[in-house]
């Protein structure tokens, strides 16, 4: 009896060895098994069951930390990076990105080889190949440029052939997406994208696991693996921007009392799945104002009184979609003359034709209303004149008021006349009592047009104002002129001078001393009696005797 069991045993260990030594999809790729219940829904479009057979000896299969990795890729690993425009509406389109990424100094050409970038070091210095890995010539070796031979190599993991669209020579990596117990095959370049609907995909957080290989002559060779999670939802997926001027941070939601905020809902769709819906915006601030409905996406609301209030949105999208089969009804006699009503309502019924599916988003938010500078203005400009003028700077003096709160700083920003090309700020603290009311005095170097920025702040809130001034400019000649005119005075003056010196001189040659008066005497004191008399008439005071007799020197009579 026990030799019969032993044979049985054999027989179904026998039985199992081709299922043992086939492997599957989900042996490759199901790192992280999802439970039954979310192995129970309908085929997603376009995708196969993980059920299928993997040919490994095509596509060979590494665990994790397998020593081949490390040689899987000349010149170091590639990594792959897996992401997508999730959340995704549960009916519409999700997308896949994968991107790989080549150790340093590697790149794609356009012919899809890998090849050295030009002047790059890695870590081994500049390579004197220019290829990583030339497929092109790879290619004209083997059967890939003869389109009427089938190669048993160019196939995916399950065996189908690769599509022979225009360019797919050029296309040298595989990439398997696994999700939901299914798989997608898709032959690529260094970047591929991949769309997956929705419709039948389990509501809440799934993952999406991809693997990708390289070729290597006639077979594959693993390069990368990759994973990420993903999200589809049955509620709209909304966002709320708030903006508000003079708040000086609006990611607070703190927002200032009596100017309007700007609501603005972002719907979150990249697949455009809701373009031919019909969106409704139900609005409550918290303030007790009501129930604001809209079908404009933007919404001002201006808040009167300080506190925290609730906002809350719901969106309302409306979303054509074919109507389900009508349920079957007992017959009924046909009367000679039926209601029109009736009629009517068996048209509605009639499958194909469009119902409506509604769906909702929801956005909450706490928001803060405080006491705010509401307005500034610049409201005189003064040239400020100074003691020792300056030719090539100006002082202005601005006076500003405002409205709201005291500000604690003022800064002024000064730029070209298009207000684009600024300086640094120029920042100082503000102390003033309750009237808002100030004067701020700023440097301008050289003349020109300019373009003032001023802006007063406190802790919430930050106001602006703008304003174009004119310096005008200093003539670079004036001083040149005052120093000509200078010179010219004093020249003036010089000259005046030299000609009284010169009347007096000529009024005193004409006098002749007396005859018995020594000639080389009078010759040689001539010149100083000259100058004597000079200082008489310019220097000696008035009631002094200008007689010229009287100044003989001693020893002339």
């Amino acid at each position: 009896m026990g030799w019969l069991c032993c044979f049985l045993g054999f027989l179904v260990l026998a039985a199992r060895l081709p299922l043992d030594a086939a492997r599957r999809f989900h042996d490759v790729l199901g790192y992280e098994r999802p439970p039954a219940y979310m192995r129970e829904h309908h085929q997603l479009h376009g995708w196969s069951s993980d059920e299928n057979d993997w040919n490994e000896k095509l596509y060979p299969v590494w665990k994790r930390g397998d020593e081949r990795w490390k040689n899987s890729w000349k010149g170091g690993r590639v990594q792959a990076v897996l992401t997508s425009d999730s959340p995704a509406l549960v009916g519409s389109n999700i997308t896949f990105v994968v991107n790989l990424v080549f150790p340093r100094c590697q790149k794609e050409d356009a012919s899809g080889n890998i090849v050295y970038e030009k002047n790059c070091r890695n870590e081994t210095g500049l390579s004197a190949e220019p290829y990583v890995y030339n497929w092109t010539a790879w290619s004209e070796d083997d059967d890939w440029e003869n389109d009427s031979h089938q190669s048993h190599h160019h196939v995916f993991p399950d065996g189908r052939p690769f599509p022979h669209h225009h360019g797919w020579r050029k296309w040298n990596f595989v990439y398997v997406f696994h999700t939901l117990g299914q798989y997608f095959q898709k032959l690529g370049r260094c970047s591929v994208r991949v769309s997956m609907n929705t419709a039948n995909v389990t509501v809440g957080p799934q993952v999406m696991e991809v693997a990708v290989y390289r070729r290597h002559g006639r077979a594959y060779v693993p390069i990368a693996q990759v994973k990420d999670v993903y999200v589809v939802t049955d509620q709209i997926p909304v966002f709320v921007t708030m903006t508000q001027k003079n708040d000086r941070n609006s990611s607070d939601e703190t927002f200032l009392k009596g100017l309007p905020i700007m609501f603005d809902v972002l719907i979150h769709d990249p697949s455009h799945f809701l373009n031919e819906s019909t969106i409704n915006y139900k609005w409550s601030f918290g303030d007790n104002t009501g129930l604001f409905v809209s079908s404009n996406h933007t919404q001002n609301h201006t808040y009167v009184l300080n506190g925290t209030f609730s906002l809350n949105l719901t969106v309302q999208a409306t979303v054509p979609g074919p109507c389900p089969p009508p349920s079957p009804r007992p017959p009924r006699p046909t009367p000679s003359i039926g209601p029109a009503g009736d009629s009517l309502l068996e048209l509605s019924e009639i499958p194909g034709e469009d119902c409506q599916i509604y769906r909702y988003g929801y956005f909450r938010a706490t928001i803060t209303i405080v006491e705010g500078i509401l307005e500034v203005n610049i409201i005189q400009k003064t040239d400020v004149l100074m003691p020792m003028p300056q030719p090539d700077s100006s002082l202005i003096d601005f006076v500003v008021t405002c409205q709201g709160t005291i500000p604690t700083e003022v800064c002024t920003v000064i730029s070209d006349p298009t207000c684009q090309v600024a300086q640094d700020p120029v920042c100082d603290p503000v102390d003033m009592d309750e009237t808002c009311l100030l004067t701020v005095r700023r440097a301008f170097s050289g003349s020109g047009t300019y373009c003032v920025n001023l802006t007063l702040s406190d802790d919430a809130s930050l106001a602006l104002t703008s304003t174009l001034i004119s310096v005008p400019g200093r003539d670079p000649g004036s001083a040149l002129r005052i120093a000509k005119g200078a010179l010219i005075s004093i020249g003036c003056l010089a000259l005046f001078v030299t000609v009284i010196a010169l009347l007096v001189y000529k009024k005193h040659k004409e006098y002749k001393p007396i005859k018995n008066s020594a000639g080389n005497v009078v010759k040689r004191q001539g010149l100083n009696i000259f100058l004597d008399r000079a200082k008489a008439v310019f220097l000696l005071p008035e009631n002094q005797e200008k007689d010229p007799l009287l100044k003989n020197p001693p020893g002339v009579l």
